[in-house]
């Protein structure tokens, strides 16, 4: 497998910088005009003005001079500050990308690549369950798409997204993604009898343990794999479901509630 680093720089409150943005800075350096790199990189006109305003802002100063007459009735080239950005930036994923083949020989065996340690570190998010696993199965309309990610041998979640966010992650059979599910989105029906319901996910398992507090409790289903799903659902549920680690239960999931994350 060829190792790939992808390299995101971000300042707090400013929009994030990534592989996508330095292409179409080298894309209007390139063709002489932001409209022409615009076309370049599949990007319309507007599109490309926000990522160089984004760019201009989190290194806070411009990249690009921009000029009357030019090609595409108007023209821009690099500034020398342009010009390092771009360079260092190539020079940081390909240092990034060393250092994850660095530590392959580290997790010979264990059946963890290089990208799930590194993103495993650097993925922060809000959302109480995250688990990684792989597209199996597309199927898309005009405006939406469902995606099925495997993240065990026994368990799949279904995700329903725009087609436009299919699109612009590159969602496709075989790639790994991140399921993102927050844990107030979790049902739990207990049983060993799949409930007749209309939701997408009905994911069968085993509760690890339930954590109790005055008005909200935490029930940890174990769906085996060693993945787990956390649902947060009020204390008198609890009692009231009879909720207690070892017992069957199901957890319920809108597919509209799941989020998918790439690398």
């Amino acid at each position: 497998m060829t190792i790939e680093a992808l390299v995101t720089l971000k300042a707090e409150s400013l929009s994030p910088v990534g592989r996508e943005r330095i292409r179409l800075l080298e894309a209007v350096a390139r063709e002489g005009s932001i409209s022409a790199g615009a076309r370049a990189v599949g990007l319309t006109y507007k599109a490309a003005w926000d990522g160089l305003d984004a760019m201009a802002n989190l290194f806070g100063q411009p990249l690009l001079e921009t000029r009357a007459g030019g090609k595409a009735g108007g023209g821009a080239r690099l500034t020398p500050t342009g010009q390092r950005v771009i360079a260092a930036f190539a020079r940081l994923e390909s240092e990034m990308a060393r250092l994850v083949r660095a530590v392959e020989p580290d997790l010979a065996g264990t059946g963890i690549s290089p990208l799930n340690l590194m993103s495993g570190f650097l993925m922060k998010t809000s959302a109480r369950n995250a688990l990684r696993g792989a597209i199996t199965h597309i199927e898309s309309d005009a405006l939406t798409a469902e995606v099925s990610v495997k993240v065990s041998d026994d368990t799949v979640i279904i995700a329903l997204v725009t087609r436009e966010s299919m699109t612009d992650l590159g969602l496709c059979p075989g790639r790994e993604a991140v399921v993102l599910v927050k844990a107030p989105f979790v049902v739990i029906a207990p049983g060993d009898t799949p409930p007749r319901v209309s939701v997408r996910n009905c994911l069968r398992g085993t509760i690890a343990r339930v954590e109790t507090g005055a008005i909200q409790a935490e029930v940890v289903l174990d769906m085996g794999g060693g993945k787990t799903l956390a649902a947060s659902i009020t204390a008198r549920s609890v009692e009231a479901l009879g909720l207690e680690a070892g017992k069957p239960a199901f957890a319920l999931v809108d597919a509209a509630h799941v989020i998918l994350a790439i690398d």
